[in-house]
């Protein structure tokens, strides 16, 4: 009788503690739950976001204020070659090909290119530096050296190849499908390598920014080139949304969007999904910046509720409930209780931990612990 009057109190004492937990979470669903909206109630909710992006993020027209380019996406560069320059801004280059003709002496004519050193070779002068002079600035310098040679010399300067870098150019783009043009791709390290240039840091940069560097970069190298500078292809803003959501991972989009948003785009939130307590981290300046986000509020629309939107590489924690939590520990209690072979010949103690009198040397134990 004494056995079975202990068995007996085990199992109500059991029953009492699942009723327990069952009540707690009970009073866990209910407590903090925001009252619904009112039927047929419209009521308008304020954007948010981190305060630092306050009145900048999102733009008015709900896009993104600027794009900067980030490693991945594809640059298409426009290449537009004018020849013809005046003679006041002309200026002879390494890479050109300059002709010396005399009018009188023809025998002496000379075409060369300009060395690396910017300069030709001259019969009866030597060698002239011709880099940097327009071409009337080096025609009265030859000719001053040449009237002590010849008695009243006549001659003129001409440039027949006005840039041997930019007949490369047009040939290696002319092999391209695409024209005078190049597509090339941002690295991981936010370089790209463009021709004539090599590597130039774009990452960061808005379009229009990284189009003037390169207009003036490739101004240094080559006089009436300029280029045009587009975006083929977008590697993609991402947002990243982990925790109690379906589908963990990278999501793209290609306008602001919010929490909410976000956590859809994950597939949803999974039904032990904390709501009201949803973090958002958010890199800035070097600086990694946390906030909580209460969606339970914004989707009863509550006084204090707000739309918050993410930036691109915004990370959203979606945490579990305690009723979660308790709800685990109920799972994991009867299953040690009904399916791992446990004798209702134990005892439950005070502090609720279980233990197995028949095998006292080998003792499974689990505790049970209701969050705050």
């Amino acid at each position: 009788m004494n056995a079975l009057a202990r068995d007996s109190g085990a199992v109500c004492r059991v029953a009492a503690l699942i009723g327990m937990l069952a009540a707690l979470a009970m009073v866990a669903a209910c407590v903090g739950s925001p009252r619904a909206l009112p039927k047929k109630t419209e009521k308008e909710i304020e954007s948010s976001t981190f305060s630092f992006d306050m009145g900048t993020y999102p733009a008015k027209n709900q896009l993104f204020p600027a794009y900067s380019i980030a490693p991945g996406d594809l640059l298409d560069i426009l290449f537009q070659i004018s020849v013809a320059q005046s003679m006041d801004k002309f200026r002879i280059g390494i890479d050109h090909q300059v002709t010396v003709k005399f009018v009188n002496s023809p025998e002496i004519n000379e075409t060369q290119h300009v060395q690396p050193d910017g300069r030709i070779t001259l019969p009866y002068v030597g060698q002239v530096t011709v880099v940097g002079k327009t071409i009337d600035e080096l025609t009265q310098e030859l000719t001053g050296m040449y009237s002590k040679t010849f008695k009243n010399p006549e001659l003129y300067v001409m440039v027949p190849e006005f840039s041997t870098a930019i007949k490369e150019l047009k040939a290696d783009l002319h092999t391209a499908s695409r024209g005078l043009s190049r597509l090339v791709t941002v690295r991981p390290d936010g370089y790209a390598t463009f021709p004539l240039l090599g590597d130039v840091f774009v990452a960061t940069r808005t379009v229009p920014e990284a189009n003037a560097d390169l207009d003036a970069l490739y101004a240094t190298k080559m006089p009436g080139l300029h280029v045009d500078l587009f975006l083929e292809k977008t590697h993609g803003a991402v947002v990243y949304v982990m925790g109690e959501v379906k589908t963990s991972g990278a999501y793209p989009f290609e306008r602001p969007i919010s929490v909410f948003e976000a956590i859809s785009l994950a597939g949803g939130h999974l039904e032990n999904a904390r709501l009201d307590n949803i973090v958002v981290m958010r890199r800035d300046k070097g600086k990694v910046s946390v906030r909580r986000v209460d969606l339970d509020k914004m989707l009863a629309a509550s006084k204090d509720a707000e739309y918050f939107y993410l930036r691109p590489d915004d990370l959203v924690y979606v945490p579990k409930t305690t009723i979660s939590s308790l709800a685990q520990a109920m799972t994991h209690l009867r299953d040690i209780i009904w399916f791992r072979g446990w004798s209702l010949n134990g005892d439950l103690l005070t502090d609720g931990v279980f233990y197995n009198r028949r095998s006292q040397e080998n003792v499974e134990t689990v505790t049970v612990t209701v969050p705050e």
